[in-house]
């Protein structure tokens, strides 16, 4: 087995100490059948990001996060590479300036969708008016927007068949963010839309009872917010092919900060996965490297090893810097920043020479934060089989001093 068990934590590759610290918390915490963490591990707040509890009976909003639903979809095109070379700066122009990144939109186009009549918006009806209405105002405004942070929308070259594919990363921003912070105050007894005092990293996980009121809710509203954020990224790929002019012949979709329900070894358990793909056998996933990295599509293996990962596996590269050791620290008043261990030259001298045409974008997501992503895929080899390899040829991100408190 390529795995490591420490302390009853199954772990893949390399061992971070503070998400591994993290990790053992929450085991000691609730009805755990077994935490894991992935390859592209580390710190996050109270479940570490590449980490997986699997609980029996019980559900942790703080192990699902904030960004409820963050994940990627990647689309192959009809298209070649070559056939958009010569115009791939107008192209990644047009990308940057109609799809809307940050916090609201560039444009006034307002998207409807049957999601907003589904049933499950009772939920917030029976929390409250106030709450209901203005969560759900939240979510039509925001619907069809990146945000910021590592949120992106890529154009990749398949170097074997030169096909052109496109993808995209970002969940049911500030409508998920509402949810998550809500529910956690409502298991705190403060209102939902309360100030909370913040969740600290190194807290034990919240957890709710899958057969209480609250537990019933709160999956109702995940859930929801898992479809939102899928109607949003088919939005944004839906956008992205019309200004190609192309059509799509493959589509990957998949959440990777979301709980699941999965029988395993026999028993009905909540797999709740925070910065991990569903590798189940057979099923296909999208994995993004960095800016300057290959991104890859993968289907999960019918192996021994992945059974024991409860058909988990890595959701990208994995940080090794934070924002702010990065990038440095950002004075909102002045927005200038001080410090920093990556400067913007020579973020924009990697990322051109690795044949990106980059567009937004700040240094704490530069290359230089992340790990290669071929060193956690190695990790997962008898889990994963990569079927498609992708460098990115444009890359669009937010702004670099983009405030959005949705980011991550």
């Amino acid at each position: 087995m390529a795995y490591q068990t420490i302390d009853g934590v199954r772990v893949w590759g390399e061992p971070d100490p503070g998400a591994l610290a993290q990790a053992k918390t929450c085991s000691k915490h609730g009805q755990v059948v077994q935490t894991l963490l992935m390859a592209d591990h580390h710190k996050g707040y109270s479940q570490p990001i590449g980490g997986v509890v699997v609980y029996e009976g019980q559900i942790s909003p703080s192990g699902v996060g904030y960004d409820i639903a963050c994940g990627n979809k990647a689309v192959r095109t009809n298209l070649l590479a070559a056939d958009i070379k010569a115009q791939l700066s107008g192209i990644m122009d047009r990308i940057a300036r109609q799809i809307s990144f940050g916090m609201g939109r560039v444009n006034k186009e307002q998207v409807d969708h049957e999601l907003f009549d589904d049933p499950d918006w009772k939920v917030y009806q029976a929390i409250g008016r106030q709450e209901h209405d203005k969560l759900k105002a939240l979510a039509q405004s925001q619907l069809g927007t990146v945000g910021s942070g590592n949120h992106f929308v890529d154009l990749f070259e398949e170097p074997v068949t030169g096909q052109l594919w496109i993808g995209n990363h970002f969940g049911s921003r500030g409508f998920g963010h509402k949810t998550a912070s809500g529910f956690m105050n409502l298991a705190a007894g403060r209102e939902f839309l309360g100030r909370a005092p913040g969740e600290s990293m190194e807290q034990p996980p919240v957890l709710l009872d899958l057969n209480s009121e609250l537990g019933d809710m709160y999956v109702r509203a995940m859930r929801l917010a898992g479809r939102y954020a899928y109607a949003g990224r088919d939005y944004v790929i839906g956008q992205m092919l019309s200004i190609l002019g192309a059509e799509a012949e493959l589509e990957v979709h998949n959440h990777h900060n979301y709980a699941w329900q999965e029988r395993h070894n026999g028993r009905d358990t909540m797999v709740v996965r925070k910065g991990a793909t569903p590798s189940a056998p057979g099923q296909l996933g999208f994995i993004g490297g960095s800016m300057g990295d290959i991104s890859v599509i993968v289907r999960g293996k019918d192996t021994a090893e992945n059974r024991d990962a409860f058909y988990s596996t890595v959701h990208g590269a994995g940080r090794t810097m934070s924002r702010t050791q990065a990038a440095g620290k950002m004075n909102w008043k002045t927005r200038t920043r001080s410090g920093g261990l990556i400067s913007e030259e020579r973020m924009r001298e990697a990322v051109s020479s690795f044949g990106v045409e980059l567009r937004g974008a700040g240094t704490d997501e530069s290359p230089f934060v992340y790990r290669q992503l071929q060193s956690v895929l190695d990790a997962h080899a008898e889990t994963i089989e990569v079927l498609h390899v992708l460098k990115p040829i444009g890359v669009c991100m937010a702004g670099a001093d983009e405030f959005d408190p949705y980011k991550d």
